[in-house]
């Protein structure tokens, strides 16, 4: 169990130790549970996980398919509600917030990048990557000039009038991750970011990501089975039947 960095109580030795001052800290969450509920039938999917990644990483959140990494992505995000235990993320208590508060946090401090890109069809590139400027109001020039300085910094500067239909899937990715850092968001989380790409394509893709992160100072949360990417993580927590089953630097672990 991972000490609360927002309680006045002291941590355990231990556990001081072992984790980052509470200050350093993007992500901290303790014993998280979820269940996937229908009229009939209860899923359990987290059954008690404990994060902590300091600010300014990279973290992993790798494992079979059904081991609740998405939904404990999608949990950091504010698209989903856990069901119980302890939520902060970049200092904010995500378990006191309601709709309204969560819709805030996704827009204002979080970027994403999605496994299957979405991007709009009809839109430009320009156009996918203004996106998240627009929804704040952002005026249209202002947008359109942070738009285009990280379409060049992905390497699409001749795409910016492009349609996604006429990308490869490693250009639309390249897209994707523009959009998610031009409302310069705190954290980043990114669902199987390479899983539509074949291993060069994936491997250059990271390698962008982690570049662009570090200069603008992003915590990253990257969900991923793709253990050819696991150099680009500065750690990976192991997710099994909805449990952090391992932790540690990448070169470290015993991938199962």
């Amino acid at each position: 169990m991972i000490a609360d960095p927002h309680n006045d109580a002291l941590p355990t030795k231990d556990a001081a130790a072992q984790e980052p001052m509470a200050g350093d800290l993007a992500v901290w969450a303790q014993d998280i549970h979820k269940t996937y509920r229908t009229s009939s039938v209860s899923t359990p999917v987290l059954g008690g996980v404990d994060l902590a990644i300091p600010a300014g990483q990279c973290a992993f959140l790798a494992g079979p398919s059904g081991s609740g990494k998405t939904t404990l992505l999608s949990i950091l995000g504010c698209i989903l509600s856990a069901d119980s235990g302890t939520i902060r993320v970049l200092g904010h208590d995500l378990m006191r917030l309601d709709e309204d508060g969560r819709i805030a946090m996704r827009r204002n401090h979080i970027g994403f990048v999605f496994q299957r890109f979405h991007l709009i069809r009809g839109l430009t590139v320009l156009d996918n990557v203004c996106v998240p400027l627009t929804l704040r109001g952002v005026p249209m020039p202002q947008a359109q000039e942070r738009a285009r300085r990280l379409i060049e910094a992905v390497g699409l500067a001749e795409k910016v009038h492009a349609h996604p239909r006429s990308l490869s899937a490693g250009q639309c990715q390249r897209v994707a991750i523009a959009r998610a850092l031009v409302g310069e968001p705190k954290i980043i989380l990114a669902d199987e970011p390479t899983a539509s790409l074949d291993a060069a394509n994936g491997q250059e893709v990271m390698a962008l990501f982690r570049k662009l992160t570090a200069e603008e100072g992003k915590t990253a949360v990257v969900v991923t089975h793709d253990q050819r990417i696991f150099p680009f993580a500065d750690r990976v927590f192991h997710l099994e039947n909805g449990h952090v089953v391992q932790t540690g630097q990448p070169n470290a672990l015993v991938h199962v």
